[in-house]
Parts: structure tokens; sequence; C-alpha cells
């Protein structure tokens, strides 16, 4: 059996979360592709997935095999795109990660375009709130917001976003002024439940120290758009990023307050691991969603308000 294809077997049905899944993809039986693990397992000496009638979970083994695996094969992919040269068209799976909101509502219409460009390509876009690790994870792309930490990345910068604070005008005209971040202690809050309740803003004037507010929350929610909901019908006041409440601010169901006591801007990346970009697929996407990307957050930018 040829131990390349074994891995990605392997790779798609740890993906699919079951061997009759990536069976399916594949157009094999279950059987078959429980072959192709036995045999890796073979090669390697160890039992890279507990498997149940229902679902595959991986072993201690499995986890560091199945991140070896994805590199040994995006290397390969790597390796083909460089001998067939730059003309290569872009073709294959296209995976992509990004946070859940600026996920959907900033780089998913811009995949949607991209796919009707390019019908030879296929895509992933998966959203998570938390760090991924593109490498061991299996992404091509990832849309990131916020300082970068890894070094290992290609970055390509769209643009900035920022923390506001917001409410509807209707919560405003009912409620004492807003002329400090000192003052959201006397007002209703809109929090996210698993933020802390407090929020900080920059250091005032002839300080370094920045400063806290802390709150007793009227409603939490776990959802951005409950929150944004929330605010718009006038229950309270919110903190978002500006991406998450331009549309609001711009239709004036939204104000925001306290710009002048904001943190700094936080820079918004398009990423990719070294050498991915030789991949005609990732590049052809690259060339087309950064443009837009930028056009975007330049326009957010001028919808939310100067600070």
């Amino acid at each position: 059996m040829d131990r390349l294809d074994a891995m990605k077997v392997f790779v798609l049905a740890v993906d699919e979360g079951s061997l009759a899944a990536a069976g399916r993809k594949l157009g094999r039986s279950p059987a078959a592709v429980s072959r192709a693990i036995a045999f890796l397992e073979g090669q390697v000496g160890a039992e890279l997935l507990h498997r149940t009638t229902r679902s595959i979970k991986l072993s201690e083994e499995g986890e560091r095999y199945v991140a070896i695996c994805r590199r040994v094969l995006t290397e390969l992919e790597e390796a083909d795109a460089i001998a067939a040269g730059p003309r290569a068209a872009p073709r294959g799976l296209l995976t992509i990660t990004a946070p859940v909101v600026s996920g959907e509502m900033v780089l998913r219409p811009i995949l949607d375009a991209f796919l009707d460009v390019y019908p030879t390509v296929s895509a992933k876009l998966l959203l998570f709130d938390r760090a991924v690790n593109l490498i061991e994870e299996g992404f091509d792309i990832a849309l990131r917001i916020g300082p970068l930490a890894d070094s290992a990345m290609v970055a390509m910068r769209l643009g900035e976003v920022r923390r506001v604070v917001v409410a509807a005008p209707r919560y405003l005209k009912q409620h004492p002024r807003i002329a400090e971040p000192g003052d959201l202690a006397k007002h209703q809050i809109v929090a996210m439940a698993h933020l802390p309740n407090s929020w900080t803003f920059a250091p005032s004037k002839n300080s370094t120290v920045p400063r806290t507010v802390q709150f007793t929350p009227r409603l939490m929610v776990n959802s951005t758009y409950a929150a944004v909901a929330s605010a718009v019908a006038g229950r309270g006041i919110a903190r978002m990023y500006s991406y998450q409440v331009a549309e609001q601010v711009a239709r004036g169901e939204l104000e925001v307050l306290l710009a002048s006591d904001e943190d700094p801007e936080m820079p918004a990346n398009l990423i990719s691991p070294q050498g991915r970009l030789s991949v005609p697929k990732v590049r052809a996407f690259t060339d087309f969603a950064v443009p837009r990307l930028k056009k975007h957050f330049a326009q957010l930018k001028k919808s939310i308000g100067a600070r």
C-alpha cells in the first residue's frame, strides 16, 4: 500500500470525524479506509485511532502523527507547485480559518466571490474564537485580528480595527451623560459572558496607568450578534470590535462613545505558513482577497468615524 495515500486517508478521516465520512469523500468503502489506517499503524508500530462504531478519536501517538502527516503532505503539495511553475492553474481544496464573527461578516463573502471565479478550487472555512496552529491543523490561510506572535507566518497587512463602546440613541436619551470611562459604572451594561466584568481604557493625560472600570452587567450573552442586537434595542451599553457594529453605526442605530479614550487600534492581517504562497490556489486567493479586504477595512474605518 502507498504510504502517502494512507497518510491522506488518515488525515481526511481525522478531519471528517469518521471512517465512513472519509470513505464517502474518497469514494472508498469504510473497510478500505480502515485498512489504510491499519497499514499506517503497522508502519509506526502504534495505535493512531481509537475506533467505535460511530466515531473515532486520536490516540496520544495519533495526535503527534497527524501533525507530521499534515506537514509532509503540505510540503509535497508545495514541491509539486514549484515544479509545475508559476503558470500552474489553481485547483484543489483551500483551507481557511478565522474568528467566528469576522469570518462570517468579512471573509465569507469574499471567499464566495473567489469560488465563482475559480471553479476548480473548493474551500473549507472553519471559524474558531481560539488560537489556531495553521501548520499542525492543516490550514493554508488565516484571518487574524490583533498582534501577531508567530514569526513563522507570512503576514499581509489589511488594515486596523478598534474596540468601541456603543449605545443606541434611545438609551442615551434616557440615561445620564457619559463623558469619561468612570461614568460607565452608573449605566446598564450588555456584556459578553466569557469576558471579565470590567473594561480597560487608555491611560488619562499625564498617566501611564490604564483605566479599568468594574461593572455588574444588566445582561450577559455569549453571542456577538445578540449583544449587538440588544444594544440596538436600547438595553444598555456594549463594547465591541469596530467591524462588528460598523453597519449599525452607519445607519444611526448605535453611537460610538468615549472614542478619545479607546485603546490603540489593532492590526488585521491575512497570514499563511512559509512556502504556502507558492501553491497556486493559495497564491490566487491572496491575490484576490487582499485588495478586497484592504478596501473593506478602509471603508470600515471611515464608517465607524474618527477616534
